[in-house]
């Protein structure tokens, strides 16, 4: 009888192959790991730079997106308008999150400044959100317009590199910029350019936003 059940073994094995056979007397089929996730191992030093920078200041974009929020939600948590800013500050939960993993993954160290974006971001969301839910939806208006439009920019940078090498971080990239330009409308439809000033407010902050994208880059 033992030697009938080797022969058999045996003989099956030869049929699944040796990896089948180890995996079926352990139990049942588990879905291996990929080697990296969302970002592929970069090829020499230039490569490694240009994905750190991108997923560094994606990182920084998400996290003060998410205390400009988290600064609105102060002010104006007990609103109306409370549970349309909840709306948009749980999209950029997730977005943080991905990103968070997607730096340790990659070990790619965050921005230093991120206990200055802490603050500054909470105090822009905050102070916009005193001027009322116009101005909440005016600052994430311009805000969003930023993100969204630096997100295009890398989009046009990973295509012209090596689409194919880059698919799954394009895909995300691209999720992430269609969340913002919903943000972005949905402040234009709550009635932010309503605000006196908004022309002059939104400059004001891109201007920000776009210093906070150039800095967060390289410290």
């Amino acid at each position: 009888m033992q030697r009938a059940t080797q022969t058999a073994l045996c003989n099956w094995s030869q049929l699944v192959g040796p990896a089948m056979l180890r995996q079926c007397c352990r139990g049942p089929l588990q879905r291996t790991s990929r080697a990296y996730s969302a970002v592929p191992p970069p090829r020499d030093a230039e490569e490694k730079e240009m994905l750190h920078q991108i997923l560094r200041v994606d990182h920084a974009g998400e996290y003060g997106a998410n205390r400009i929020y988290a600064g609105q939600m102060a002010v104006l948590g007990r609103s109306r308008t409370g549970p349309l800013i909840q709306e948009m500050w749980d999209q950029e939960k997730k977005h943080l999150e991905k990103f968070n993993e997607i730096l340790a993954d990659n070990r790619v160290r965050p921005t230093a400044l991120l206990p200055f974006w802490n603050v500054a971001g909470f105090v822009l969301g905050a102070s916009t959100a005193l001027l009322g839910k116009e101005g909440a939806m005016a600052c994430t208006v311009a805000v969003e317009e930023s993100i969204s439009e630096h997100y295009n920019s890398q989009i046009r940078t990973l295509m012209e590199k090596d689409p194919e090498r880059y698919t799954e971080l394009l895909n995300i990239i691209k999720e992430f910029r269609d969340d913002e330009l919903d943000h972005h409308d949905t402040g234009l439809e709550h009635d932010a350019e309503s605000l006196p000033g908004y022309w002059l407010l939104k400059n004001a902050i891109q201007l920000g936003c776009k210093a906070a994208i150039y800095v967060s880059q390289r410290v």
